[in-house]
């Protein structure tokens, strides 16, 4: 998913993914950072990152937390790029290029949109291990890092059903693509198995291969604006740098609860004037994922396959920063435990 608040260059801003990394200065940011070992020995991490980079206060930077443990503990740098949400396939393919032949290996693309570039890319260069967050791609070299978003959803919903004082809630998503699609069924699907009778607003804010949807904090606002005068009081946003907005809406209206996605959102100093107003967040550990692949990389048994981080394996969670879900949390540990042992199967796709 993806994210940022303040895109402060049009470079390190946006990144749908991709761009190479020598087009220019103008579309792609291009940041090398030495561990305080350095030498250019230890792991040389390539991150290619989705729309927002490194400071999206959320899907990115927790892949970024991930890498910067990794070279905390294993010495190294990181080489980071970052591109436009009009990238086209050949700019992403050119990104994970120009990190292969600089050498950088492990290789991580933090984004769906990756998937036919690793695909392809990955097969050229085979001693070059790959990492994909959020697809599946087949290669003997790879590694898929993929969530169960619709479980971690299926407890916001809980949690949203459990907080609403007007039975009215809503959703808003970056793209209407599947990876989104599971936040939105997981949620509804919550929502509706602890009271039916609250009505769930939905709104998607690009469709397609627009991805502006993930890093336009304006739209995000606007769409939680319209949900807010509709009467709903709890918005769990899914939408990257997007839910920066939605959350600065919520906080605005007295009484509604804001739900973050990804990364803490309460604890992020970006939005730390909001955070009154954060219910929680639906965390997505990305950050183990990178932490975890990088480090089989450089303990010579690379993951490759598809890696799957659950509720049951805290690849998903609801974050209880601010205390504001302690008076649920019973009802919460409840529906989580019926979703590990199997009693409740959440769906992937919305019911509408």
């Amino acid at each position: 998913m993806r994210r940022v608040a303040k895109l402060s260059a049009a470079c390190a801003a946006t990144a749908a993914l991709a761009l190479t990394a020598t087009a220019c200065g103008s579309t792609s940011s291009d940041n090398t950072s030495p561990s305080s070992s350095g030498g250019g020995k230890g792991v040389k991490i390539g991150l290619a990152y989705d729309v927002g980079g490194r400071g999206d206060r959320s899907f990115n930077d927790s892949a970024a937390r991930g890498a910067d443990k990794a070279v905390k503990d294993f010495s190294g740098s990181i080489k980071e790029l970052t591109a436009k949400t009009s990238d086209t396939e050949a700019d992403r393919e050119q990104r994970l290029q120009d990190l292969a032949d600089a050498g950088y290996n492990p290789i991580v693309a933090v984004g769906f949109s990756y998937a036919p570039a690793v695909e392809k890319i990955s097969a050229k260069y085979p001693k070059t291990n790959f990492g994909i967050v959020d697809s599946v791609v087949k290669g003997a070299n790879v590694n898929s890092i993929t969530f169960t978003e619709e479980q971690g959803s299926y407890l916001a919903g809980v949690a949203a059903a459990l907080k609403t004082k007007k039975d009215h809630v809503g959703f808003i998503g970056g793209v209407d693509n599947p990876l989104i699609l599971k936040f939105e069924a997981g949620y509804e699907q919550g929502v509706k198995a602890t009271n039916p009778k609250v009505k769930v607003d939905v709104q998607y804010l690009s469709h397609g291969q627009d991805f502006s949807g993930f890093s336009s904090p304006d739209k995000g606002q606007q769409a939680a604006q319209g949900m807010l005068d509709k009467g709903a009081d709890v918005i769990y946003t899914a939408a990257g740098s997007s839910g920066n907005g939605a959350i600065e809406a919520v906080h605005g209206a007295k009484g509604a609860w804001a739900i973050g996605v990804d990364s803490d959102q309460y604890n992020i100093p970006g939005l730390a004037q909001y955070k009154s107003s954060i219910l929680t967040s639906m965390v997505k550990n990305v950050d183990v994922g990178v932490y975890d692949f990088i480090k089989s990389v450089k303990d010579g048994k690379p993951l490759t396959g598809n890696n799957v981080y659950s509720l049951a394996k805290d690849g998903v969670s609801l974050a209880t920063s601010g205390g504001f879900i302690k008076d649920i949390q019973p009802k919460l540990d409840a529906a989580k435990k019926d979703i590990v042992d199997g009693k409740i199967k959440v769906k992937t796709t919305p019911g509408h």
